[in-house]
């Protein structure tokens, strides 16, 4: 019976990304929102981008469905999955598309900045569509501040991350080397 090491290894890194993620959202929900009711930085988003970036997309939707999932079960608040589950895939799908289409003519930063407005605004009209309370659209401006400076934030600690680990601990991972390739584009 043959065995595929690299699926298993990127499942693994998967798994990895999604850990490392959820303890990231479970230090974050201890701290109270910011300006804003319900708003935080995201700085979990840090390892679905790595994973976006390292082994593409599938990897990436992967790890932010596993950690919205277990974030929501685990800080006791399931009603939230709706909001991060739409939010997190809409700005994977942001991510997944300026990464493959225009990377690198765009930085990882830019693309972290869309993401996070793009998280933002589909949670606000979630938000808009359940409670039929379009008040809550005066707060687009203010999130999408918020989106620049988190993206921002997120967008650099993957830069920090890519530029301080060495490719190969990512390649070990993969399974094979990536010289400059995500795993997923080869």
């Amino acid at each position: 019976m043959k065995r595929n090491h690299g699926t298993t290894k990127r499942i693994a890194a998967d798994a990895l990304f999604t850990a490392l993620g959820l303890i990231v959202f479970l230090i974050e929900s201890l701290f109270p929102p910011l300006f804003i009711p319900g708003a935080k930085m995201g700085l979990a988003n840090i390892f679905s981008l790595a994973a976006l970036v390292l082994y593409g997309p599938a990897d990436a939707f992967a790890v932010v469905a596993a950690r919205t999932l277990l974030g929501s079960m685990f800080a006791g608040n399931i009603a939230s999955l709706m909001y991060s589950l739409t939010g997190g895939c809409a700005a994977m799908a942001v991510s997944a598309i300026l990464i493959y289409a225009l990377y690198p003519k765009v930085s990882i930063i830019a693309v972290s900045i869309v993401a996070a407005i793009m998280h933002n605004i589909v949670q606000n009209l979630v938000f808009v569509g359940i409670s039929q309370t379009a008040l809550t659209f005066s707060y687009m401006p203010y999130l999408a501040l918020l989106g620049i400076l988190s993206g921002a934030i997120v967008g650099l600690a993957v830069m920090l991350i890519f530029k301080r680990v060495p490719l190969s601990v990512f390649e070990r991972a993969c399974g094979q080397k990536l010289e400059g390739k995500t795993c997923e584009k080869q």
